[in-house]
């Protein structure tokens, strides 16, 4: 009796072991726009002394962006300035999206820090504009299954990016103004742009020079949303009043 007790749970023990485990989910990882002829314009690592200019200018083009921004990273984001240039851009209807508070690579985080990254930067656009937004950007492109597991859990959609300007990774504006040129030229079905609304020469001449060669190919400037057929908030509520500080 003993013995064929203890074969029972040798194979019950087994048989458990050999279960796999529950499997979380995984974000989706965007890098391509899906509604024909369609350009998202992206820029990172605002809010930033260019903001305003630039969401004014998309505008003024008949044009729409999506602002990646960060909490606190060139600048908080809660400073009056940051906060006036979210509002501008969010109430011209360009697409506010998270870049993570403080610019971290998130594949070197552990699932805490990652969480805590993204937490406080939602919370930031919730605070200051009342959305929950379902899109974040991994500074750098950088992220591993646990950052998908996080963002997940999070509701957030991961967007990376099919044309790099090359703003942020050595590119003068005139070599980024030709990289544009050279992509309005092969003509591709969609696209999804990185720029970096921090650099001086992007939002001066890269951007001017973009918009007027994208049009001309026939493209329309979009959001990453609109580039997807999507919603890009998952709620719309009322702004809280603050104040509110980066170290708080």
């Amino acid at each position: 009796m003993l013995f064929y007790v203890s074969l029972t749970l040798l194979f019950t023990t087994l048989c458990v072991d050999a279960m796999p485990a529950k499997r979380q989910a995984l974000a989706q990882v965007i890098t391509k726009c899906t509604v024909p002829k369609t350009a998202a314009l992206t820029f990172d690592d605002g809010p930033y002394t260019y903001t305003t200019e630039v969401a004014n200018m998309l505008t003024a083009a008949g044009a729409k962006g999506t602002f990646f921004f960060n909490g606190n990273n060139y600048e908080c984001i809660y400073a009056a300035e940051n906060v006036a240039r979210v509002k501008n851009a969010y109430e011209k209807g360009h697409q506010i999206a998270s870049h993570t508070w403080k610019h971290n690579d998130l594949a070197t985080l552990s699932a805490d820090q990652v969480n805590s990254e993204m937490g406080l930067l939602e919370e930031a656009l919730e605070r200051i504009l009342g959305v929950k937004t379902t899109f974040t950007r991994p500074p750098f492109g950088s992220y591993n299954t646990v950052v998908q597991q996080v963002a997940a859990a999070r509701n957030q959609t991961i967007v990376i990016w099919d044309f790099d300007s090359g703003d942020s990774s050595g590119k003068t504006a005139a070599e980024s103004e030709a990289a544009y040129t050279a992509l309005a030229a092969a003509n591709p079905p969609t696209i999804l742009t990185l720029n970096h609304e921090t650099m001086e020469g992007t939002v001066k001449q890269v951007l001017p020079a973009a918009i007027a060669a994208l049009k001309a190919k026939g493209y329309s400037l979009v959001t990453v949303a609109e580039c997807l057929g999507v919603a890009p908030y998952s709620s719309v509520g009322t702004p809280q009043a603050g104040p509110f500080t980066c170290a708080s």
